[in-house]
């Protein structure tokens, strides 16, 4: 199971620093497609998931503080699954394509890792 995890965290961890770099460094291409929230809003989102990508990693990795892991695993599963919301508001079309999809998956892996790492292997 620990093995699952760390692949799963690593995985998340890739997903949230691109995705949060996209929120942040490339907005404008964003912001033809969504507009439920200002450039504040979105460069808010794209740093935390960008922290959170690191603290899904490093924290557990060297040994120092692993709650912080489980912590960040928690708070990116609340924002992609309220981002997901946000999605669904502006487009239930259910394709590949559609962000709403993907964010719901991500949100539930790292649902599963806040999970994982705070009841099937809890840090020590």
């Amino acid at each position: 199971m620990n093995v699952l995890l760390w692949v799963l965290q690593v995985a998340l961890a890739l997903l949230y620093l691109a995705g949060g770099s996209y929120k942040v460094f490339k907005f404008d291409e964003l912001a033809t497609h969504l507009r439920a929230l200002p450039r504040g809003g979105w460069r808010a989102l794209g740093v935390l998931e960008m922290v959170g990508a690191v603290l899904l990693v490093v924290p557990a990795a060297v040994n120092w503080m692993p709650v912080l892991t489980l912590l960040a695993a928690a708070a990116l599963a609340l924002e992609t699954l309220a981002l997901a919301g946000l999605y669904a508001r502006y487009s239930l079309k259910v394709a590949a394509t559609n962000p709403m999809v993907w964010a719901v998956v991500m949100g539930l892996l790292a649902a599963f890792v806040a999970y994982g790492r705070y009841a099937l292997m809890p840090p020590a």
